[in-house]
């Protein structure tokens, strides 16, 4: 009998559902002085322990066969065992986005499941690195991630942030190592038009922009965020005009026509073209932009993200420069990585993993177009907003297989 044969019987002859469920609430919630709570995620435990012996009992040759019907779905647990025959190897790396991927400001109040949390922490126990990308701040990732994960996992060694979308890799406990401003290694040109823009963003900014959004607290890069909940439509149309009123400041720093920067910006970037025609803002041709100009716009990307952010940040540096250097870091030498994002930045690590054969790439339903093209014509693994751990869970009977 072959082993997706044997994984059918698995599902079709057990109360795998049951089983979750006790896994669940023994993982999720542990005892407490309450002698009566106690006794109710003892007895919990007592079954699930039973429930695994079962199934160890009926596949002797699948010893995983019951860890991975504690975790995962049937489908969840059909669809590792085809990653696994179409790799061959287990996910040995996370890498991780945050905003709209391991939370959802619509689905789960903007915080990390509990459910989500616990798996991180057992990939954590398996020895599986975890790389945080994002385009937060440090000081914001810090935060959360201590209060979620706990300081000992956060400070362990085996964790690295990849902050403001790759500009800086925070790596507690590798000493000189521990914080890599990647930043730094720019050349004084592109780090003086950074000073410029951001020195002016607010106050050459539009009143209703002024009024309306917020310069983000970054080290580096100029990111404007509303004031408004992400994803309405006031904070749709704020940023629409903050993207309007980056490139015309930065056209102002580098001394080119803004018209000819919208059109260069727009040529490389279908998004931003739709904003830039729905402006009242001249577009001419990016052609006009003169040699001096044109060499500096070339390491500077201007990022779009609707209703969430507009920001100025560095060709040079993106998240995909970021995890490479987290990985050297934490010393993860051949990757296999999970990478789970909804933006453009997450793709560009996405298409990087793809074309190295280096890892595989999991969505959100709402992530941008790109994104979902991108997933659906790799793994097409796409899961429901605020519910990454229906992806983790896919990974965890992936490495079980493996």
């Amino acid at each position: 009998m072959q082993l997706h044969d044997r994984l059918y019987t698995l599902y079709d002859e057990f109360d795998t559902e049951s089983l979750r469920a006790h896994q669940e609430f023994v993982d999720l919630a542990p005892p407490v002085d309450s002698p009566v709570a106690l006794q109710y995620w003892e007895s919990a435990s007592d079954e699930l322990a039973a429930h695994k012996d079962d199934i160890r009992a009926a596949f002797p040759a699948h010893d995983a066969f019951a860890d991975v019907a504690a975790r995962a779905t049937r489908d969840q647990a059909f669809t590792a065992l085809d990653l696994y025959g179409k790799y061959g190897r287990a996910v040995n790396v996370l890498v991780l986005d945050v905003d709209e991927t391991l939370r959802s400001a619509g689905s789960t109040d903007n915080e990390i499941p509990r459910a989500t949390l616990h798996l991180l922490t057992e990939f954590h126990e398996a020895g599986v690195p975890i790389v945080i990308c994002t385009g937060q701040t440090l000081e914001n990732v810090k935060g959360f991630l201590s209060q979620g994960l706990g300081n000992e996992l956060v400070h362990s060694g085996r964790l690295s942030v990849v902050y403001e979308a790759g500009t800086g890799v925070f790596t507690p406990g590798h000493g000189a190592d521990t914080k890599r401003l990647l930043y730094e290694d720019l050349g004084d040109d592109v780090r003086g038009v950074f000073d410029d823009v951001r020195s002016r963003v607010h106050t050459a900014a539009p009143e209703d922009i002024r009024r309306g959004c917020h310069l983000q607290g970054n080290e580096f890069n100029v990111t404007l965020k509303p004031n408004y909940e992400t994803g309405s439509e006031r904070a749709r149309g704020l940023i629409d005009s903050a993207l309007v009123h980056l490139l015309g400041l930065l056209a102002d720093c580098v001394g080119a026509d803004p018209a000819a920067v919208r059109a260069y910006y727009a040529d490389a970037d279908p998004e931003i073209a739709a904003v830039v025609a729905a402006s009242s803002a001249a577009v001419g041709d990016a052609d006009a932009l003169g040699e001096a100009a044109a060499e500096t716009l070339s390491r500077i990307d201007v990022g779009y993200y609707e209703g969430d952010a507009a920001e100025i940040a560095s060709r040079e540096l993106n998240k995909v420069v970021g995890v490479q250097a987290a990985l050297d870091v934490l010393g993860v030498a051949d990757p296999f990585a999970l990478v789970m994002g909804d933006s453009k930045s997450d793709l560009r690590v996405m298409e990087h993993v793809d074309d190295h054969d280096s890892g595989i790439a999991a969505a959100p339903e709402h992530a941008s177009t790109r994104v979902l093209e991108h997933v659906a014509t790799t793994d097409e693994l796409v899961f429901d907003a605020g519910a990454a751990d229906e992806i983790l869970r896919t990974a965890w009977a992936l490495a079980q297989f493996a």
